[in-house]
């Protein structure tokens, strides 16, 4: 069709939605990435060992690369490798892993501690050496600021020694193998210079050529990691000399007269910047995570709709999808998967527009983000398992590796509870109740919300009102975290740790319910966007659904507060029911804004109505005509 300046192009709700889910620009932002996995490199193959598996990774991996026009400009773009990690997790969980480990933590390192300097890349750029990361330790994982892998200076050779003093230091779960190709990593290491410690730097050393470890390293698979077949290892050093320039970032100080300086905030602030890499990794978690619970999704609805089994008497066939039992919980997984998709893009937009005065604020938003979005999609492809009964257990239909896949997302750029934890102290410790405001509502609670001193809007309304749901949502977030305040100060008066027990709780749930509102505030700025129709009328459905399920979970706690009538609260189920089957009937609808190419979902047998020609047998009897009418038995 040719289009005219007087033509009118209205795009379709589901178009619409796919803009909610996946930006405004997602053809520029995604095309590349769906086009990529619809490729036959790219396509599904069967069976495998896992080591065939994981050669298929790197082969892919290369192919990924020579696809790039800059492996350098990916690596330097959050939002590209968000991208990338969206799109390949639900193909490939060990493909994903590996590419994300070489653009973005070791390539995305080298990138922001070397920016103007001559050291060559193209190796890397290239793909004749890949690049790994070694951070943590069989002993120091979240703590690693405590890692204890050693780098001494050698003022005679101008270098360092890297030594790893004994078995808890060994490097846990980088892939170092040879597997692949050459590999090259980034080693986290304690700097030495002259018996003084100087805190953790980054150093780059070559580990392997193709065939085995290099003199001085030492490589050991680990077992095998349920999931996807990555090359994880343990990795030790003997001693090994690398020359001053394998360090990176700043040398000044080093080997010459001036003194470098070893403050414990010195130390501190270097670990930090060697760790750098971790935010934009956590949103590429997130990605991959959201990624794989919409491919799943996508499946379970599909397979639920012809999927037919025995009606009431006299009905025929029905799909599985029509009864309540089944389509009820996609639903509810619709709602949180729009949720998820919303809150990510939340994350990725405020880090990428952040300011030195705000960047602490939008690391909390990325690993509270992180943490929610993993989890519930953990959630949410084991409840879509579930609905696809045995055949989704079989790995040619593609959601076992995605149920294990997901938890090395919730683990990977920090364990889940450990990063929560975090953030739940930020906001705990950092905000408190307003200066003065000390009055409790009939709660006991104080009017100060988790992550400030906002008072929370307790005006009345109606469970129909999107704004009032909103307010709801603040008020659990409130609630938790003025249960934690108490909590840390009933603990013994200068007992850190008796305190955090104390508080840790609820101020966890407190961080849980500043996840969903800041998914609820996605929900309702997508809305504004979107014109009068049927695109927004399904999105309000979602939002509504997602809001009320969260308000139902914490009814009690808010009819205490005075914040939701007894009324209101027996009129949830049946409120959260029609929306449920508001939602269920578009189920179909939904799932096509998620735009996966048909390509992905073709190689997906249950994805399709003729699932059962998977299991067609081409010598099975029903191949062979009508049988013959068999004789009596003789008497």
């Amino acid at each position: 069709m040719t289009v005219t300046l007087t033509d009118t192009v209205h795009p379709s709700a589901a178009d619409l939605l796919t803009g909610v889910l996946l930006g405004a620009d997602f053809r520029r932002e995604h095309g590349f990435w769906q086009r990529l996995i619809s490729t036959e490199p790219f396509r599904r193959p069967g069976g495998g060992t896992p080591d065939e598996r994981l050669r298929l990774a790197y082969d892919r991996l290369r192919i990924l690369n020579r696809s790039l026009d800059s492996g350098a400009r990916l690596a330097a773009d959050p939002r590209a490798l968000a991208a990338l990690h969206e799109w390949l997790g639900p193909v490939d969980p060990a493909l994903t892993t590996v590419a994300g480990i070489h653009y973005s933590l070791f390539l995305g390192s080298l990138l922001d501690h070397d920016a103007g300097t001559d050291r060559d890349l193209s190796d890397y750029l290239g793909m004749r050496r890949i690049g790994t990361f070694l951070c943590t330790e069989v002993v120091h994982g979240n703590d690693a600021a405590s890692l204890e892998t050693t780098a001494a200076y050698d003022r005679e050779r101008d270098g360092f020694v890297l030594h790893t003093p004994h078995a808890g230091a060994q490097k846990f779960m980088p892939n170092t193998s040879p597997a692949g190709g050459p590999k090259t990593g980034l080693v986290a290491a304690r700097l030495l210079v002259d018996g003084t410690e100087h805190g953790v730097r980054l150093f780059l050393v070559p580990l392997t050529d193709d065939a085995q470890a290099l003199p001085g390293v030492r490589i050991r698979r680990l077992p095998a990691r349920m999931g996807s077949p990555v090359d994880h290892c343990l990795t030790s050093f003997d001693r090994l000399f690398v020359g001053r320039d394998a360090l990176l970032g700043d040398r000044r100080g080093i080997g010459g007269d001036c003194v470098l300086s070893s403050t414990p905030a010195d130390r501190r602030r270097r670990f930090l910047t060697s760790i750098g890499r971790v935010t934009p990794g956590r949103i590429s978690m997130s990605a991959s995570a959201v990624g794989s619970a919409r491919a799943t999704l996508a499946v379970a609805v599909r397979y639920g709709g012809h999927r037919l089994i025995s009606g009431a008497r006299g009905t025929g066939r029905i799909p599985v999808s029509a009864h309540r039992t089944h389509h009820g919980p996609l639903a509810s997984a619709m709602a949180t998967v729009f949720a998820m998709s919303l809150l990510h893009r939340r994350a990725l937009d405020r880090w990428e527009r952040c300011t030195d005065e705000d960047r602490a604020e939008a690391e909390r938003l990325v690993a509270v983000a992180k943490g929610w979005i993993t989890w519930k999609s953990r959630a949410v492809i084991v409840e879509c398992r579930e609905r696809c009964g045995a055949q989704a257990l079989l790995e040619n239909n593609g959601m076992t590796e995605l149920v294990t896949g997901v938890e090395g997302a919730i683990t990977a750029e920090g364990d889940n509870l450990a990063v929560h934890a975090k953030a739940a102290a930020d906001m705990l410790f950092a905000a408190g109740p307003a200066p003065g405001d000390t009055s409790p509502d009939r709660a006991g609670n104080t009017s100060a919300d988790g992550a400030g001193n906002t008072p929370v809007d307790r005006t009345p309304g109606e469970l129909a009102d999107p704004r009032f749901l909103g307010r709801l949502l603040a008020a659990v977030e409130e609630i938790w975290f003025t249960r934690a305040r108490k909590g840390a100060l009933r603990a013994p008066h200068g007992d850190a740790l008796a305190r955090w027990n104390a508080a840790s709780g609820a101020a966890l749930r407190g961080v849980e319910a500043h996840a969903y509102r800041q998914a609820a505030e996605g929900y309702a700025e997508a809305l504004a966007t979107l014109p009068e129709g049927a695109a927004r009328e399904r999105l309000a459905e979602l939002e509504r659904l997602f809001a009320l399920e969260w308000v139902a979970r914490n009814s009690g706690d808010l009819l205490v507060a005075g914040l939701l009538t007894a009324e209101q609260v027996d009129e949830l189920p049946e409120a959260t029911e029609e929306l449920i089957a508001a939602v269920a009937a578009h189920a179909p609808e939904l799932v096509e804004s998620f735009a996966l190419p048909g390509e992905l979902l073709a190689d997906w047998p249950i994805a399709g109505p003729d699932y059962a020609d998977a299991y067609d047998d081409p010598e099975g009897p029903w191949r062979k005509g009508p049988a013959e009418p068999s004789m009596p038995a003789a008497l």
